[in-house]
């Protein structure tokens, strides 16, 4: 019994569908429209998150040690800090390749080199380069480097830490990072409450056309659920078909802006995120017009049941 009832509840509700030709087309434009903009939004973060993990991979504390810092002492405090959950990881530059770099960096530069001849000594100490897991962490991970408990600063083999000079780049950084994460959520939260109410008046014009239909079926006896199934299957399928819609659209959207985001994202090619994430995006499209379809029909054809 329950088998036959919904069969002929999904039956009714395909039938509606093609039914209502004009009004349907309306429907599953607002939700190709609503769908593809929640769609852009998945692109957009993408490109956010992509963005900001390659900025943050470049951003580092580095801690310079005096000239006279034995090597065991540093390679003692590396070993130390990579033991803290904060850090991702810690790389240790001897004296002898701070010169080298030091001397690639300014190999145009002869007066500069000529100088360094001179001293016949080198004058550059021995470096930690720290990268944390989340840059907001670096400033514990420099507090730590500045305790009694390690002893490296009151012993005085510390010569520089460019925490400073870096905070302001960190803190942007962090605040760039917790930023999008709100932004990202208050907009796919907007775009949903937007989409719930642009659907619940285009469906509630599609029962409106149908009241009087809705007004016999309840003079014979028929129950609020086999009244309002048919409508809440009409709207599945507006969401299901706006989806594929929506995706179809994609492909030439994210071939035409491939290019772009390749050049200016850093080497995040669009098109590409969108192929090898298609089946994540298709589930979220499909599901999420099923649902507002769903719910916007629910919440339209209550009117017409009392």
């Amino acid at each position: 019994m329950i088998g036959t009832d919904l069969r002929r509840i999904i039956k009714a509700g395909i039938t509606n569908f093609w039914r209502t030709g004009t009004v349907s087309l309306s429907s599953i434009f607002i939700f190709t429209t609503t769908l593809y903009f929640l769609g852009s939004l998945i692109f957009l973060q993408a490109l956010l998150d992509y963005t900001l993990t390659q900025i943050k991979d470049r951003v580092d504390v580095n801690t310079y040690f005096t000239t006279s810092t034995d090597e065991s002492q540093i390679l003692s405090i590396k070993k130390r800090l990579e033991e803290l959950p904060e850090v991702s990881s810690v790389k240790y530059t001897s004296r002898d390749e701070s010169l080298e770099q030091f001397k690639k960096r300014h190999e145009n530069d002869y007066l500069t080199l000529q100088a360094l001849d001179e001293l016949g000594d080198n004058p550059l100490g021995a470096s930690l380069n720290i990268k944390a897991k989340d840059p907001s962490q670096y400033e514990a991970i420099v507090r730590f480097l500045q305790s009694d408990s390690l002893g490296a600063q009151s012993s005085g083999i510390i010569d520089k830490i460019n925490y400073n000079q870096n905070k302001s780049v960190i803190d942007r950084l962090s605040s760039i990072i917790d930023g999008s994460r709100k932004i990202g959520f208050a907009l796919a939260f907007a775009l949903a409450i937007l989409s719930v109410l642009i659907s619940f008046n285009t469906i509630r014009l599609v029962i409106y056309i149908s009241r009087e239909e809705i007004g016999i079926m309840q003079l014979v006896g028929a129950n609020d659920s086999y009244v309002r199934g048919p409508f809440i299957v009409g709207g599945i399928l507006y969401g299901v078909f706006s989806a594929i819609f929506a995706l179809i659209l994609f492909v030439p959207t994210t071939i035409w802006v491939g290019k772009t985001t390749t050049n200016f994202f850093g080497g995040i090619n669009i098109f590409d995120y969108y192929l090898s994430n298609f089946f994540e995006i298709f589930f979220i499209l499909i599901l999420s017009g099923a649902l507002l379809g769903a719910i916007s029909s629910v919440l339209a054809v209550r009117k017409y049941l009392k």
